[in-house]
């Protein structure tokens, strides 16, 4: 009788959550380009005009323009899966935004880029003080305009100095003032992350991941992609007031090592609601200790008062079961926002 009970509530908020398509995205959900303020906080203007929350998602930074902080970051979105992130009293300028040729320069202070997604037809290119660099694959990159630096976490980089190419990989910098022929050095990757810009970066990053898979519900309807899907790219996520990138097809993990998922990925993984303990679908192995909320799927609801299944792979949760009720942007917002 309990079971049954609980089967007709979880048929009602899956019913509520499968109709989501036809009112939580704004007609401008795909119309983002290279260029879009993605988020701004503190003191930053572009082209002399000051920036506020108001800004995010209706302002572009257009070729020629500069954008500057002061005490204050930015993020700008380049092609569709790369973020351009602004830290600290920096300035930089918009050279072509292009999706076949997207290029910025750096002419003061600090940006870090992270590249989720690259395609051979993308040229991506950073500039400062007359050296260009190109991101060649998906990674984690830092530039530093004052200290004359390019730092590669993680992908590869093609630094374009005079007349030759120095290739920087993962967990290698290029001190661009060296004196003699330019080589790229292992840098301490631990140290780095300590950094103001990057911290900040790594938390945009996980919000990013808790608003893909909020918007990405959206998009589902019966198993199949829903009404205003158009495929790989940019999609404005109303509760949390940004864009976020959503593949095609499968999950895409970020550099900080966030998922971002397609919309049947996301129809396919459980939906959870409620309190009490549960057990995740079967297949899955890892076991955790304690009490979390009930997960539903197309089937019957499963309920256990042992210990909670936590999914291993690409879906397991970092720690222990999760606890409270609904959360931000709808039920479920954050569960899938997990490191691989």
């Amino acid at each position: 009788m309990r079971l049954s009970r609980i089967t007709s509530i979880a048929s009602v908020f899956l019913a509520v959550i499968l109709s989501a398509p036809a009112f939580a995205v704004s007609p401008d959900a795909h119309s983002a380009l290279p260029g879009t303020l993605n988020y701004v906080e503190g003191q930053a203007s572009i082209a002399g005009e000051s920036l506020d929350g108001n800004s995010i998602g209706s302002t572009t930074l257009e070729p020629g323009q500069t954008l500057d902080t002061g005490t204050g970051k930015a993020e700008i979105l380049l092609t569709p899966g790369v973020f351009l992130r602004v830290g600290d009293n920096s300035t930089v300028k918009m050279v072509s935004p292009s999706l076949t040729n997207t290029q910025v320069q750096l002419e003061q202070g600090r940006a870090l880029v992270e590249v989720a997604e690259i395609h051979d037809q993308n040229n991506l290119q950073v500039s400062e003080d007359g050296v260009t660099t190109r991101l060649a694959k998906k990674g984690l990159y830092e530039f530093d305009a004052d200290q004359q630096q390019v730092l590669v976490f993680d992908g590869k980089a093609d630094v374009q100095a005079d007349d030759r190419t120095v290739e920087v990989k993962g967990g290698h910098a290029l001190n661009l003032n060296a004196e003699g022929k330019l080589k790229a050095k292992g840098f301490d990757k631990d140290d780095a992350k300590k950094s103001d810009l990057y911290l900040w970066s790594s938390l945009r990053s996980s919000y990013l991941a808790e608003a893909n898979e909020d918007t990405a519900r959206v998009y589902v309807a019966n198993g199949y992609y829903g009404p205003g899907w158009v495929g790989p790219g940019w999609y404005w996520a109303p509760g949390f007031s940004t864009y976020t990138y959503i593949p095609g097809s499968g999950i895409l993990y970020s550099p900080f090592g966030w998922g971002y998922y397609s919309p049947l990925v996301v129809y396919r993984a459980p939906v959870h609601y409620g309190f009490g303990p549960y057990v995740w679908p079967r297949g899955y192995g890892r076991v955790y200790p304690g009490h979390g909320p009930v997960f539903v799927q197309r089937g019957p609801v499963v309920a256990s008062h042992g210990p909670a299944v936590v999914p291993r792979g690409p879906m397991a949760h970092p720690g222990p079961t999760f606890h409270g009720g609904f959360s931000h942007g709808g039920f479920g917002g954050g569960r899938m926002a997990v490191r691989r």
